[in-house]
């Protein structure tokens, strides 16, 4: 013990875990705005098309459940070290696949192919981990700031590289791009490798100290949040707190919300209000960008006022966004609507990581690996639902689509009034 010195603080803790997810949310970036390279490639149908582009968010989704859990054991620093890892192999299989098979030899490796993508979306199931590793570093009345700093840089990826990515594919090619992205991803993995550290119980636990004495060193030095149990344990207890479902569903439609939008708002741009490729995606980016960056302040505002006075406001904005959007054909209107959209979504996810702590304490990894995987499983659920519309109603559909967020947004408003009725006491 005498030997022993802690490593890192809570914002070395915090930078580390940002980039790292930066990193591997940026990994799958490519699969979207190139999969069209694949289909003429391999002649495969639309159907097998869909789902090779959906299926790095599938495992990004699925995986952070599991390994959100295990953050309650380890501190994070592994789990998070892993799914990078997997990341790279997955994007670096694409890439040299690419390299000796493009384009007149992909025939027969859709299934290879479909493989390293669900690889490739492992970056993004970091998400849930770097939740638990980043609340352990920070006391309760930080989480918001802490939390919705962490998701909300780290979520500006998509954003970005929506608008880097056809620059780059226009002036250096398709395989050139896989390339370029799979050295950014390495390089990514060693940083967050050099970077980053768990909080001070894991490294009292890891020195071969007990317990017992690793929580009371630890909260000397002022880490509040600890865990209770292992990964089974973790995500059983979560799952009996009936308030961990509860921000489930808030996540679903604001995260969930957030990921079909960004694969929906294009499509909405250019066949309902007539945008350019290019301009359409450029609203998309900035709704991107807007919703990712608004956690940031939307974490503070939740410390101040509570995360379930914030989650009420931002599904008042939710809701009538969404009504606007559904029954306007002004473009301007469209566009300041959207933006306002975004603003609810990004203030919703800062809320609900604020609660999970607060309702979850002594689970933190497993709660967030529910609601982050399960949450973000919106992702995939709403967009066919709004395609169905769409199908039934014409043109007009790409519009009606938006309802799917009102009639989501009220379920969420009921939700909300009664966890502020229940007025729940944290765990002790």
């Amino acid at each position: 013990m005498d030997t022993f010195q802690v490593k890192g603080t809570p914002k070395r803790g915090l930078l580390g875990t940002t980039l790292g997810f930066f990193f591997g949310f940026a990994a799958v970036s490519l699969y979207g705005p190139t999969a069209v390279n694949f289909k003429d490639a391999m002649g495969i149908s639309s159907t097998l098309l869909g789902l090779l582009v959906a299926i790095p968010s599938l495992s990004g989704s699925l995986l952070r459940i599991p390994f959100g859990a295990w953050v309650d054991t380890t501190g994070g620093k592994k789990p998070f070290f892993i799914l990078l890892l997997l990341s790279v192999i997955g994007l670096g299989g694409v890439t040299l696949l690419l390299h000796f098979s493009y384009p007149n030899h992909m025939q027969g490796m859709y299934g290879l192919i479909l493989f390293f993508g669900f690889l490739s979306g492992c970056g993004i199931a970091t998400f849930s981990v770097g939740i638990g590793q980043t609340s352990y570093w920070y006391p309760q009345r930080k989480q918001g700031k802490a939390l919705g700093t962490y998701a909300g840089l780290g979520n500006l990826a998509p954003g970005i590289f929506s608008l880097i990515l056809p620059l780059y594919l226009a002036h250096y090619g398709f395989i050139s791009a896989y390339f370029a992205w799979f050295i950014f991803l390495f390089i990514g993995l060693l940083i967050y490798a050099k970077l980053a550290v768990n909080a001070y119980f894991f490294q009292f636990r890891d020195a071969k100290m007990s317990v017992d004495d690793s929580k009371e060193e630890a909260k000397k030095l002022g880490q509040e949040i600890f865990p209770s149990g292992g990964v089974k344990d973790s995500l059983i207890n979560s799952a009996k707190v009936k308030n961990t479902w509860a921000l489930v569903v808030l996540y679903f439609t604001t995260f969930g919300g957030f990921i079909a939008l960004t694969a929906w708002f294009p499509t909405y741009w250019n066949q309902f209000q007539g945008f350019s490729g290019v301009k359409a995606g450029l609203f998309t980016a900035i709704f991107s960008l807007l919703a990712s960056l608004l956690r940031v302040p939307g974490g503070s505002f939740a410390d101040k006022a509570g995360g379930e006075k914030m989650s009420l406001l931002a599904m008042v904005l939710v809701l009538l966004s969404a009504i606007v959007l559904s029954i306007t054909q002004s473009s301007v209107i469209g566009i300041l609507a959207a933006i306002v959209l975004a603003a609810g979504m990004g203030f919703n996810n800062a809320a609900v990581f604020k609660l999970v702590p607060h309702y979850v304490p002594k689970s933190v990894g497993g709660a967030a690996g529910w609601v982050g995987g399960l949450g973000a499983f919106g992702g995939f659920v709403i967009p066919p639902v709004m395609g169905a519309i769409a199908d039934s109603y014409g043109k007009i559909g790409y519009a009606r689509g938006f309802f799917v967020f009102v009639l989501l947004a009220a379920i969420n408003m009921f939700i909300i009034y009664r966890l502020l009725k229940s007025k729940p006491v944290a765990e002790s």
